[in-house]
């Protein structure tokens, strides 16, 4: 009873809503706060924030909240069905990296909260380029098996080449919009000196190529041990395939409750 219930509370539909829900009302509170923030604020009074500051806040949130709607746009759009695992483990990196990690600060509250996310956002790339190539090996319009050697390389490669292209949007953002993304300077606003202003950078490169490491290492056992469960839950699938299958269990389940009754 207790696990049905946790179940009920904690599934997709009601975590995504709380995550989006937070986020969107913050978006809206931060949006009140820039028109009423000062343009300057005094070095010393470290409570308060400029425009500048809600304007970063602003900018955030409002993408993470787009962002959040991401995987249904995509599903509706190309008629597939992502799995849940998946989408609850992207909804939950986006809550941490911008609601978490920007609003709330924990990027200076933990100090390695950023090489965290960083190694887990090579853990999730690696997902979705297994993702994507396991859904191309299994279409007729690639008439090419690949081989799990080529899978977890390619899962490797993909994330890491993603990994450097965030990079150079967050370099993009502190340069034309002043922010401070590749954590170039403290949150009082001091530049790091010398090498320690690219630490933050290639930190955050060393531990995604760490995370997609590990998750092509293990993308390759599973696929060279065959686990149906694994390839389960990081397959996609096409809406109408899901929908024969879901029928296919149902009918499944209605002749075993029949033959039980009879029993």
């Amino acid at each position: 009873m207790n696990s049905q219930l946790l179940k009920k509370v904690f599934n997709q539909k009601t975590l995504f809503g709380f995550m989006f829900i937070s986020m969107a009302a913050t978006t809206v509170y931060v949006a009140v706060r820039l028109i009423l923030a000062p343009e300057t604020t005094n070095p010393d009074a470290v409570d308060i924030r400029a425009k500048s500051d809600y304007l970063h806040m602003l900018l955030q949130c409002g993408s993470g909240t787009i962002a959040l709607l991401l995987p249904s746009i995509v599903a509706k759009k190309f008629k597939i069905v992502i799995p849940s695992s998946m989408v609850i483990a992207y909804a939950a990196f986006l809550y941490a990296a911008v609601y978490l990690g920007d609003i709330h600060r924990m990027y200076f509250i933990i100090p390695q909260w950023d090489t965290i996310l960083h190694t887990l956002s090579g853990v999730m790339l690696g997902m979705l380029g297994f993702t994507l190539v396991s859904f191309l090996n299994k279409t007729d319009r690639v008439p090419v098996v690949l081989s799990p050697a080529f899978v977890a390389v390619f899962t490797f490669c993909f994330s890491v080449a993603l990994g450097a292209l965030w990079e150079v949007y967050e370099f993009t953002m502190d340069q034309f919009l002043n922010m401070n993304l590749q954590r170039y300077a403290l949150e009082h606003g001091a530049d790091h000196i010398g090498r320690t202003a690219v630490v933050d950078t290639m930190t955050d490169l060393i531990v995604c190529c760490i995370g997609a490491l590990v998750f092509a290492v293990i993308s390759y056992l599973n696929l060279k041990r065959g686990s149906d469960d694994f390839m389960k839950s990081l397959t996609l699938k096409k809406l109408e395939a899901a929908k024969s299958h879901k029928g296919k269990s149902g009918s499944a389940r209605h002749v075993a409750d029949k033959k039980r009754k009879k029993k």
